[in-house]
């Protein structure tokens, strides 16, 4: 095709007016989470197709120097529109474009976009700026720095500013007239305001989300009254597993001549069985000649009605004792008559042995988290830590933009630790898998015992900090009136860390997350002396054993410091170098069997489960006995003990048992 000559002829402007096909406006950054992004061309002739051409995406950098793609779009089986436009943009965007990529994809710049004759597969992510093929370009920013890479890669001298005048969250850049502008957006309408006049089609529905078997309307309003002949639509709601299985309702409508609404009614079917919240995707048809979507691939949350919970609360209403500890027998036998350096290295044998622990991807951390981090109140969502609230599982984070969207939280913060995530990682489940040792510090990045779900803005807010009482630039404290139910949480998981690689440490104080060779990762995190009080202020609970429970299955190791939140004293504490005895944490009853409540509690205690003479100790979180005391059956026993977490052990002939209690 002739295009590939017209490379030669960029000068001055970024665009080649006289190529058939430009680039003729370009909104890439807004207010808010960048969801009215979008890229238009414009051809010369109307119904131009688009065969042969990809649209790439360039990374200018904010030196200036980068050159390297982050997306490309093949165009082949599309045309422009009668006005000879073609939109690419978000769903929010209006009219709708015609390829829809997700909020936040395109870059504010230094930054490039570039239309090639070839293909996407020609411009894997990371590919070089070059003229070669090279139709038209456009360089940007949104600031005073230029796209200086691209602009000599492309050949080019102007990199258009779109916050010129302070006001880019709210223009675009337009070619008119051979230069580019920047003004109001008018994505799919001629930049100089010629062309056909399309009558526009708006759809609405009352809210965007609804519950299965509830009822609701979709309207559809044009914005001039049909002429000639009755406009008939056709549209569907399928998406991923939500069929038309799930709703009644009739998928066409019609608009007679003169008129300018109809509606349709849909209703969601309650099929009795958790399959899981799903969305609805709004989608037309082609629509008749003359009429274009105001707003077209859009969303419809369906809320499912059966959701399962557990039987045990969330961190803000915490249970102790409901969910069952699967511990191995004798996973902790060898801890037993340890102290120091020993029992640590011990507790490391068991976690970080190569011929047992497995290492997951990264991209299988979603999976894990689903299940581990899932709200005992409703399990279509996951509890997120930190804001100490839920999310729907649908809300994961699936592109570059964090809001309304939960992510990973790596607690030990992967710049301090140094962790990388693999080349091409994918999710391949549970049962693909690789070892992994205590040497293999970067395997942290997918150990899932560290890594939490949690609100992308708030992950955003956390950034790399430290852990303290009080919020500083370098200190995190956790959002402002929250409970702090995640704090035990954080402590335990870091202890682990500490213990399960090398290189890992948590230390007292505000450690810097760098060598002095200011590059280097650190290895460090604190402050100690606050995980500490945090590991005894919020002990583990049912939440929490859970969590060890499902990562256990996946990871095949387990965090001592939740199955046993008092040996964290022994190792960090206050009891280092003393020996650790197992004989407080040995548990020979099934749990079912011996009931000790009320659980919390502020004065007594019923034991329930024994027969004959049993033997009652009570021990504070540092291993201190504050109460003995020998019941005969099912008794109440009666103190008067601070506020706090204690271990009840009951033993007779047959066996012992340990329960955890909260005295208030």
């Amino acid at each position: 095709m002739t295009q590939k000559l017209l490379n030669l002829l960029i000068l001055f402007t970024c665009s080649v007016s006289f190529s058939q096909v430009v680039i003729s406006e370009l909104d890439s950054d807004n207010t808010g989470g960048d969801t009215l992004e979008f890229v238009e061309l414009h051809s010369d002739s109307p119904n131009f197709s688009l065969d042969g051409y990809v649209l790439v995406f360039f990374n200018g950098t904010s030196s200036g120097t980068g050159t390297s793609s982050y997306l490309a779009i093949d165009l082949d089986g599309y045309t422009t529109d009668p006005n000879g436009n073609f939109v690419i943009g978000n769903a929010a965007v209006s009219p709708s474009p015609t390829i829809v990529v997700p909020g936040n994809t395109i870059q504010n710049g230094p930054d490039g976009v570039a239309l090639y004759l070839g293909n996407d597969t020609d411009f894997p992510v990371g590919t070089l700026a070059t003229s070669t093929n090279l139709v038209n370009a456009l360089a940007y920013t949104n600031n005073s720095t230029q796209a200086a890479g691209l602009m000599a890669a492309w050949g080019i001298s102007i990199c258009v500013n779109e916050n010129v005048n302070g006001s880019g969250t709210t223009q675009s850049i337009q070619l008119l007239n051979g230069n580019y502008v920047v003004t109001t957006p008018s994505p799919g309408m001629n930049n100089d305001g010629s062309g056909i006049v399309f009558n526009y089609v708006t759809v609405t529905t009352s809210q965007p989300s609804y519950n299965e078997g509830d009822s609701f309307n979709i309207v559809f309003t044009t914005s001039q009254p049909v002429e000639n002949e009755t406009l008939i639509m056709n549209f569907s709601l399928t998406n991923g597993n939500f069929s038309v299985g799930d709703f009644s309702g009739g998928l066409t409508v019609s608009i007679p001549v003169g008129q300018t609404t109809t509606q349709t009614g849909i209703t969601l079917y309650d099929d009795s069985s958790d399959e899981g919240d799903e969305e609805a995707l709004f989608q037309f048809a082609t629509l008749p000649a003359g009429y274009v979507a105001n707003n077209d691939n859009f969303i419809i949350r369906i809320y499912d009605a059966n959701f399962s919970t557990d039987p045990w609360g969330t961190p803000l209403n915490p249970t102790y004792g409901d969910c069952t500890p699967q511990i191995p027998a004798g996973y902790y036998d060898n801890l037993n008559g340890l102290s120091g350096p020993t029992l640590k290295q011990a507790i490391q044998d068991i976690i970080a042995d190569p011929a047992e622990v497995r290492l997951q991807s990264y991209a299988d951390i979603w999976d894990i988290l689903k299940e581990a981090d899932r709200n005992p109140e409703n399990n279509n969502q996951v509890w997120t830590i930190y804001r100490e609230e839920p999310m729907a599982k649908l809300d994961q984070q699936n592109t570059s933009s964090i809001v309304g969207k939960w992510n990973r939280e790596h607690i030990f913060c992967q710049s301090r630790g140094g962790f990388e995530v693999a080349p091409g990682d994918t999710a391949d489940g549970i049962n693909v898998w690789n070892s992994t040792g205590p040497n293999s510090t970067s395997d942290g990045v997918s150990d899932a015992h560290h890594i939490r779900a949690v609100n992308g803005q708030e992950n955003s807010s956390r950034n790399n900090k430290n852990y303290g009482e009080v919020a500083t630039s370098t200190v995190y404290a956790g959002p402002t009136g929250t409970q702090g139910s995640w704090k035990g949480d954080v402590a335990r998981a870091l202890f682990y860390m500490a213990v399960r690689f090398n290189g890992l440490n948590v230390v007292n104080g505000d450690p810097s997350e760098y060598m002095a060779d200011g590059t280097t990762p650190s290895g460090n995190i604190g402050d100690l002396t606050t995980l500490l009080t945090w590991n005894t202020q919020d002990p583990a609970d049912d939440y929490e054993m859970n969590r060890n429970n499902v990562i256990y299955n996946w990871q095949h190791n387990r965090n001592p410091f939740i199955d046993m939140p008092q040996l964290v004293d022994y190792v960090f504490g206050a009891h280092y170098g003393d020996e650790w005895n197992n004989a407080l944490v040995n548990d020979s009853f099934e749990t079912t069997s011996i009931k000790v409540y009320p659980n919390p509690t502020t004065n007594y205690l019923v034991i329930d489960g024994f027969t004959g003479n049993t033997q009652v100790e009570i021990y504070n979180v540092t291993g201190q006995k504050v109460l003995e005391q020998t019941i005969f059956g099912t008794a109440q026993i009666h103190f008067n003990l601070e506020a706090g977490i204690y271990y009840v052990k009951s033993q007779n002939a047959s066996g012992s048992s340990l329960n955890k209690v909260v005295v208030k």
